[in-house]
C-alpha cells in the first residue's frame, strides 16, 4: 500500500464521516440514489431529499414503476434536473434490461443514463469492492494539490494524467473505505477556501503546502462573462388555480412544468385570449427574478393575470391548471416555485422578493 493510501485509510478511521445516511450499506440501490443526488450538490443539501426519496420508493422497483411526475416533484429545488429524468431511465432500464438487479462492474454501471466514470466506480466500490479509482471534484483538488498537479482538471490531458496518478494510489483491499476516505478529506479538510492544512494527514508530502500554493490549485477553470438572457412569463391564476406549460423532455428544467412564456413583442391581452382563449381582468407586472444557470443568467419577468373563472383543461395537451395547495407535489422548477409562493387563492400574488439567485441549477 502506498504512504498516501496508508495516510488517508488512518486518517479516515479517526476522523472520517462514519454516519451518513447511505453508509454502511451494500445496497447499489441506495448507493446508486445518494451517488447521482451527489453530483455538483453538496451533502448536507442532498441529505433531506435522499430521506424523502427513500421514503417514497424505497426501492427500484417502486422507482421505476412511478411515473416521471412524481420523481421530478421530489427533486424540484434541488437543480441540475437531468439527473432525475435520468435516474427514472435508469430505473426503468435496470427492471427491464437487467432483470433488476444492478450491473455489478463499474463498465457496465457506466452504461446507465447520468452515470458516468467516477459515478460508476464509486457505485462498484461501495456496493460490489471492486477495486477501481474515483474522480470527483473534491478528489481532484486533493491530488492536484499534493502533487502538484498543473493545469484545469477539466482539460482532457490533465484528467488523463489525474485519472493515472488516482489508479496508481489504489490500495489492494478495503477499496470502500479508501474511497470514502479521499472523498471526506475533500469534503472536510482539503476544501476549496480556507483548507485546514493543520489536520491534513497529507501535509507533510502535500507540493501545494510546501510551495505556498493551496490557493492556485487546482488550477481554476477559464472564466469567461456569463450571458445574460430575459424572458417574460404568464402567471395565469383563476382562483386557486395556476396554468402551467409542460416543458420539452430535453434542455432547461425539461419535463418539468413552467410558466408559459410570453412571446415579444406583443400585446399581452391579445396574446392571452388567441393562445388560451382567455381574458384577463387583472394584469400586474412582478419583480423580475435572476436565475443563474451554468452557462447564462435569466432575468425572468413575471406578470401576473388574474382571470374569470377558467375551464379545468386547455385545448393545448402540453397545458394543465395546477392547484396551488398541490405546488408541493408537482415538478416545478425552484425559481418558478419562488414566483408562485406569493399565489394563495384569490389573494394577489406577492412581488418576488430580491434579484439574485445563487443557484446555478437546471
Amino acid at each position: 500500500m502506498s504512504d498516501f493510501a496508508r495516510h488517508l485509510e488512518q486518517w479516515h478511521h479517526d476522523h472520517g464521516r462514519h454516519d451518513l445516511p447511505w453508509q454502511n450499506t451494500r445496497d447499489p440501490y441506495r448507493i446508486w440514489l445518494s451517488e447521482i443526488m451527489l453530483q455538483q450538490t453538496q451533502v448536507d443539501t442532498v441529505i433531506p431529499y435522499y430521506a424523502r426519496f427513500l421514503e417514497r420508493f424505497p426501492d427500484l422497483p417502486a422507482m421505476a414503476d412511478a411515473p416521471l411526475d412524481a420523481v421530478l416533484g421530489l427533486w424540484s429545488g434541488l437543480g441540475y434536473y437531468a439527473r432525475a429524468r435520468n435516474l427514472h431511465r435508469a430505473a426503468r432500464i435496470i427492471m427491464g434490461v437487467h432483470g433488476g438487479r444492478f450491473p455489478d462492474t463499474a463498465q457496465g454501471l457506466a452504461a446507465l443514463p447520468g452515470v458516468g466514470r467516477s459515478t460508476a466506480a464509486a457505485i462498484a466500490a461501495f456496493a460490489f469492492g471492486e477495486r477501481v479509482a474515483i474522480l470527483d471534484g473534491n478528489v481532484k483538488r486533493v491530488l492536484c494539490r499534493a502533487f502538484g498537479i498543473e493545469g484545469f482538471p477539466g482539460q482532457a490531458a490533465v484528467e488523463a494524467r489525474l485519472w493515472s496518478l488516482a489508479e496508481s494510489l489504489l490500495p489492494e483491499k478495503e477499496i470502500g473505505a479508501y474511497i470514502q476516505a479521499q472523498m471526506d478529506l475533500g469534503a472536510t479538510v482539503c476544501t476549496r477556501t480556507r483548507p485546514a492544512c493543520d489536520r491534513c494527514p497529507l501535509v507533510s508530502d502535500c507540493v501545494a503546502h510546501a510551495q505556498q500554493r493551496i490557493a492556485d490549485l487546482p488550477t481554476p477553470r477559464p472564466r469567461k462573462p456569463l450571458p445574460s438572457r430575459s424572458v417574460r412569463v404568464a402567471v395565469i391564476q383563476s382562483a386557486d388555480r395556476v396554468l402551467m406549460e409542460r416543458r420539452a423532455p430535453t434542455g432547461i428544467w425539461g419535463g418539468l412544468l413552467a410558466l408559459p412564456e410570453i412571446p415579444e413583442p406583443c400585446d399581452d391581452g391579445r396574446w392571452l385570449l388567441s393562445r388560451f382563449g382567455i381574458t384577463a381582468r387583472e394584469r400586474t407586472p412582478l419583480q423580475v427574478l435572476r436565475h443563474a444557470f451554468t452557462h447564462f443568467r435569466l432575468d425572468i419577468h413575471p406578470v401576473h393575470f388574474k382571470v374569470e373563472q377558467a375551464t379545468p383543461t386547455v385545448t393545448d395537451g402540453g397545458h394543465v391548471w395546477l392547484a396551488l395547495d398541490r405546488l408541493d407535489e408537482a415538478g416545478v422548477p425552484a425559481p418558478v416555485r419562488r414566483i408562485l409562493t406569493g399565489c394563495s387563492g384569490t389573494r394577489p400574488v406577492r412581488p418576488v422578493r430580491g434579484l439574485a439567485d445563487p443557484d446555478r441549477h437546471e
